[in-house]
């Protein structure tokens, strides 16, 4: 077997691979696995991200003291155990002792059988009672699966349609068809958000110098920081309307830069540039495509990209197809956030949407253009591949 060049990861994807272990349902073996990771290397990172700043160190502590961290160690680890488990079986909670009992002897591999029999209710005796007695099985094996899809419909905030939720399951390990997917949700009204149709924003009405279509609906970039898109749309709330202004790398649709304000103007649109050109730091030549709308015209917008010699591009008049990546992420994230709830506050919505973009749509979310991953996934991938390249 050839010896494995070796390979020097930035804190970045360090931090990045981490939050992968965190927000998702796969364990730190299956994370490792689909990053060509070492195990070692990964849980290092792990216990690395963990240590407290300042802590004492335990040789500094009496016999007593140590037994008491020890105890409240694993009173904090019982908590959290909790807490997971709680997160996972919310949608079981209400549902008889069979439907419970398949959760858990799902959920067994990750979690010790009497927390998750405290968690849901239901007696030790009760479960291993249940798991000893005969049954048809494809019939117990349809209940173990049927548990495994609600807990990843679950995990996606309800939005998840059988493709994702098949996409999951197989990075989970499991071997199922789709078609079995889809008719277990079928049968639980389980189904994905559907998205409506856009509504632009666009104050494209000025006499401010307009780009040309340098990006020309090549939307297919072979590389991080090539290429990124960029739009503007509105949140209804209950003191008026939230704009929020959104920059998506085109390599692996990540949400790099946003922001929001009770204005849509320039204000708005270079705060969230200039968040995206703190995290990626793009080599001169990138391209930045965007409606006509009068923020990306405006001559100080204008001068922030030709400080970074990254050339501009706009969308023709009236044409929607030319910033089609930006119009369907809003689409999706108002389909899978926003409609169907009101938010008391303009901060209210900010917070939801702020945890949707950084917890769950980059880290979490499972996209049909990058083959199901997650778009830090895909891009931790792909610097993994340089590595044997």
């Amino acid at each position: 077997m050839a010896k494995r060049k070796r390979r020097s990861f930035s804190a970045e994807f360090k931090a990045e691979a981490v939050r992968l272990c965190q927000v998702g349902d796969r364990s730190i073996t299956k994370v490792a696995q689909d990053l060509d990771l070492t195990e070692t290397a990964l849980r290092e990172w792990l216990r690395a991200a963990e240590v407290s700043v300042g802590e004492t160190p335990p040789e500094a502590l009496t016999s007593a003291e140590r037994d008491e961290l020890v105890r409240l160690r694993r009173e904090v680890k019982r908590l959290q155990m909790e807490r997971e488990i709680l997160k996972k079986a919310a949608a079981f909670l209400r549902e008889g002792e069979r439907v419970k009992f398949a959760f858990i002897a799902v959920e067994k591999a990750y979690f010790p059988v009497s927390v998750l029999c405290d968690v849901l209710g239901v007696s030790r005796s009760g479960f291993y009672a249940w798991s000893k007695r005969p049954e048809p099985r494809r019939k117990a094996s349809d209940a173990q699966l049927a548990a495994e899809i609600t807990a990843a419909h679950r995990r996606s905030r309800g939005t998840y349609g059988s493709p994702r939720v098949h996409a999951e399951l197989r990075a989970k390990g499991l071997c199922v068809s789709r078609k079995r997917v889809e008719r277990l949700m079928r049968e639980r009204g389980l189904e994905a958000r559907r998205k409506r149709r856009f509504r632009r924003t666009t104050d494209s009405n000025h006499t401010m110098p307009i780009a040309p279509n340098v990006l020309g609906r090549r939307f297919d970039a072979k590389a991080p920081n090539e290429a990124w898109v960029t739009d503007v749309t509105y949140i209804p709330t209950a003191e008026g309307w939230l704009y929020l202004a959104a920059i998506l790398d085109l390599f692996s649709r990540r949400v790099v830069g946003f922001a929001m304000s009770e204005q849509n103007d320039r204000a708005l649109a270079l705060a969230a540039l200039e968040r995206a050109l703190r995290a990626r730091r793009p080599a001169s030549g990138m391209v930045h495509h965007s409606d006509r709308g009068s923020p990306y015209a405006s001559e100080a917008y204008r001068e922030a990209l030709r400080e970074r010699g990254i050339v501009a591009s706009m969308s023709r008049t009236g044409d929607c197809y030319d910033n089609a990546v930006a119009e369907s992420f809003f689409a999706t994230l108002k389909a899978e956030l926003v409609d169907g709830k009101s938010s008391p506050t303009r901060d209210a919505a900010m917070a939801s949407i702020g945890d949707y973009l950084e917890r769950f749509y980059n880290h979490a979310r499972r996209h049909s253009y990058l083959g199901y991953l997650s778009p830090v996934e895909f891009e931790l991938r792909a610097q993994v591949a340089t590595f044997a390249a």
